[in-house]
């Protein structure tokens, strides 16, 4: 009697939208590869557009700050007790995870008692903080599908199977994105990039614009654009700005960061991805940060690195200025950009920051993971002898 042949079937766990951001892409280069695939998990419009099966949308889970969190625990509770039935109910062959570690590592537990193969692509940043991570990512996923460089050392020394595939963004920002800006003549433009959460505005807003102010004093020929994120309060950004506007000096760019970069000589920039998508675009800047002395300080016992910025952590050296806690002042910033707002020093940082980008593997994350994934399934395949045929 023939054996009765069915689908594979991949469960995928995002948590955030920028899971997926990243999730729709690999979704994407799973079907076209093996468009037999049955996907199905826990993600958002972008994975369910390119095909995924939603049991649980990310727009409940997707919460910042332990209040939030606290508040919504009985949702995440939910979303894991659905996971758990899925994973009974449904048998998937694989489930690869992305990012949002505190859940997903649970789900990667639940996963290897059940005997369903584990791959995790965007892991936790252990070089950043909680390197115990390293043990339970060695205990219960079957493969690493790294977007660092940097990280393929540290998992090779725990043993942990691995591949470094490049990071996801050089899928979204293909060298056609990269900043042309020549800057020959005319203004020099500078993009102020306060952050996209209400208390990044109050930490850095008003210090960027008096810095702006003092930049004029000692340059004419320079304008500014101010990054309003959809996330903020637009009508608060505008009251910061107003008192210093004279000659309409600021500009408020509403949407994303990203409308900045092919205008902007130099940005100002708040520490985050956001520094990387510059990085990966070869827009130059100074990264700054401020946060309360006691969030610093508790973060200065955790995580232990010479560098905040992506670009350098990357580079390993200091790629870009970084300007954090009481270097964070209007008169440092503008003393550390005048200093900078110089042709050649600007052409020489945004050559430097190309190379970052190379070192980042090239685009085709996506499809290098999910030709990961297909490998594990067919290894499975073959352990278990199943009728499976991709």
């Amino acid at each position: 009697m023939t054996p009765t042949v069915r689908s594979p079937h991949i469960m995928i766990l995002a948590g955030e939208p920028s899971g997926d951001l990243h999730g729709a892409n690999l979704v994407h280069s799973l079907k076209k590869l093996a468009p037999e695939l049955k996907i199905t998990g826990i993600g958002g419009d972008g994975m369910a557009h390119r095909g995924m099966e939603l049991f649980f949308h990310i727009k409940q889970l997707s919460v910042m700050g332990l209040t939030e969190v606290l508040l919504q625990f009985r949702t995440i509770k939910k979303a894991f007790y659905l996971f758990k039935e899925q994973v009974r109910t449904t048998k998937p062959d694989l489930i690869i995870l992305i990012d949002y570690p505190g859940f997903n590592l649970r789900a990667a537990e639940f996963a290897k008692k059940n005997g369903v193969a584990v791959l995790y692509y965007i892991t936790p940043k252990v070089w950043a903080w909680k390197r115990s991570r390293l043990k339970t990512i060695k205990r219960v996923v079957n493969h690493a599908a790294l977007i660092f460089p940097f990280e393929s050392a540290m998992f090779r020394k725990e043993g942990i199977p691995s591949t470094f595939v490049g990071h996801p963004l050089l899928d979204i920002y293909p060298d056609t994105m990269v900043s042309h800006r020549s800057g020959d003549d005319g203004d020099f433009i500078i993009g102020l990039l306060p952050g996209s959460r209400e208390n990044e505005i109050s930490a850095l807003l008003n210090t960027m614009v008096e810095s702006a102010v003092l930049i004029k004093e000692r340059i004419k020929n320079v304008r500014f654009l101010i990054s309003a994120a959809p996330t903020v309060d637009h009508q608060r950004m505008e009251q910061i700005i107003a008192p210093h506007n004279q000659d309409h000096l600021f500009t408020l760019v509403k949407g994303t960061p990203q409308a900045i970069f092919d205008r902007a000589d130099l940005l100002v920039a708040a520490s985050g991805t956001v520094t990387l998508e510059a990085a990966i675009c070869g827009v130059p800047m100074i990264i700054v940060y401020k946060v309360s002395s006691l969030t610093f300080f508790i973060g200065s016992i955790f995580v232990r690195l010479k560098h905040v910025g992506l670009a350098n952590i990357i580079a390993g050296h200091e790629v870009v200025p970084e300007l954090l806690q009481e270097r964070a002042t209007p008169e440092k910033i503008a003393q550390t950009t005048v200093s900078l707002l110089n042709r050649q020093k600007l052409g020489q940082m945004r050559a430097r920051l190309l190379m970052i980008r190379k070192l980042l593997g090239g685009k085709g994350a996506s499809l290098r993971t999910a030709r990961l994934a297909l490998d594990l399934l067919r290894t499975r395949d073959l352990k278990q002898k199943n009728p499976f045929s991709l």
